[in-house]
């Protein structure tokens, strides 16, 4: 399969509903040669989930997969891939929690985003069967960002201080240092 180029912020594609997929194209050739590019696309990045608007196609299919050899989020625990069609998310708990989000296509940039601390996710899975998933922490942060590109949402959408947007080197000299001391 291949890599593919990564959807920068800019292109309207990354603002679009994306469009639900049917059982059919779930379970296409097309879809799992996509799926494919998709994974090698985000272990090639270094990220830990990729949504196909980020490949600018407009369908609603998301992957996540956090790999215990990253280094981009310390505080994330691996887990298994999970492939993701039509999502419905559900709020569980409304406590909100902070990280610094960090995305694919919105290159050398992180931004702090608070979202609620535990959702329920119901979905298709690579073989259009139905799932439903209670994710919460990092992983419930992970979810929300990656299935937002679904719905024309990147996270600096959600920054609500402004001052806590930032160069990648910004933040590792000046806000992570001062996050490890604490």
């Amino acid at each position: 399969m291949a890599v593919k180029k990564v959807t920068r912020m800019g292109h309207p594609v990354l603002r679009e509903l994306a469009k639900p997929m049917s059982h059919e194209e779930i379970l296409s050739p097309e879809t799992e040669e996509l799926l494919q590019d998709m994974i090698d696309t985000m272990e090639a990045e270094g990220g830990i989930g990729i949504a196909a608007p980020q490949i600018g196609i407009s369908k609603q299919m998301a992957i996540i997969s956090i790999d215990a050899d990253q280094t981009r989020y310390e505080e994330a625990e691996s887990t298994p891939l999970y492939v993701i069609f039509n999502p419905k998310i559900t709020i569980i708990d409304h406590e909100l929690q902070g990280f610094w989000e960090g995305c694919l296509s919105v290159p050398g940039l992180r931004g702090f985003v608070q979202r609620p601390r535990k959702v329920r996710i119901d979905f298709l899975d690579q073989h259009a069967k139905a799932q439903s998933l209670e994710v919460e922490g990092f992983l419930a942060t992970v979810f929300q960002h990656e299935l937002d590109h679904l719905f024309g949402t990147l996270y600096v959408d959600k920054v609500s201080d402004i001052s806590k947007l930032m160069y990648n080197e910004e933040f590792e000299q000046f806000w992570l240092a001062k996050e490890v001391s604490n």
